[in-house]
């Protein structure tokens, strides 16, 4: 099922109310400050809950640092200098 945009799963409780599921996904958010994408809540047999989750990716943006100041991606710069970042030596990581 799904509970506000989260995929969820619940085993071992027949009947859990979606404001209960819900709590549970605020609970998640709220302790890792990032958006849940899916959540197991399972139900173990000393009666306390499990929660296993899979958060939201992330969009990630390269920076580069050139010449002293941040850049983000390199589609705003103009040909001579997309050049010049071309032709530069590119080091790896050992």
């Amino acid at each position: 099922m799904v509970v506000n945009g989260t995929e969820v799963t619940v085993k071992g409780i027949p009947e859990m109310s979606e404001k209960e599921i819900t709590n549970y996904i605020s609970y998640v958010a709220d302790k890792t400050q990032e958006p849940v994408d899916r959540i197991s809540i399972v139900c173990r047999p000393d009666g306390t809950v499990s929660l296993d989750y899979q958060l939201r990716p992330q969009k990630f943006e390269r920076i580069r640092r050139i010449t002293g100041y941040l850049v983000g991606t390199i589609d705003r710069w103009n040909d001579a200098k997309r050049a010049e970042e071309h032709d530069r030596v590119k080091h790896g990581l050992h």
